[in-house]
């Protein structure tokens, strides 16, 4: 394993993951009505470490074949766009209190995890798997932005002067 190249992606999902710092859910999400299946909230901490360390080693197993396979570049763009979206949300949706926009987002992360889950494992097996509960993750994250976007269809944005 390339320890370099697993720090900048480990900084990079850390840096992504502050947002979560900055815009915390607090009393407002709170107050919102959530289906009874949605997580208890120390999960969510403990979920997204353990999936930025996967994202991490996945991206470092296909980055080190950067001269074997021409398919690594697209690879790694589209490890950008995920993490891109990553980063989004929560200040859109926990910041903003948008939860459309928060489901706008959901659909392009999710499409962006896909793919790239896809393409890492054309490129190293190892590393599409790791990204399997990444997948799953988000999935159940957008069933969850969803129930919550439509169980309060009345609930005001933070407004932006």
């Amino acid at each position: 394993m390339n320890l370099f190249f697993f720090a900048i992606f480990l900084v990079s999902c850390l840096t992504a993951g502050t947002t979560g710092a900055v815009f915390k859910p607090g009393t407002w999400y709170d107050s919102l009505n959530k289906p009874e299946w949605t997580p208890p909230n120390w999960v969510f901490p403990t979920a997204w470490t353990t999936l930025y360390i996967l994202m991490s080693i996945s991206a470092t197993l296909v980055a080190v074949q950067a001269g074997q396979n021409a398919g690594v570049g697209l690879a790694l763009a589209v490890w950008g766009l995920q993490i891109g979206f990553n980063t989004l949300w929560t200040p859109i949706f926990f910041g903003l209190h948008r939860l459309a926009a928060g489901m706008a987002v959901l659909v392009g992360l999710w499409l962006s995890v896909f793919a790239m889950t896809v393409l890492f494992w054309q490129i190293d097996w190892v590393a599409g798997v790791l990204l399997l509960p990444y997948v799953a993750w988000v999935t159940v994250a957008g069933a969850l932005n969803w129930s919550v976007w439509r169980r309060n269809p009345n609930e005001p944005a933070v407004q932006i002067d």
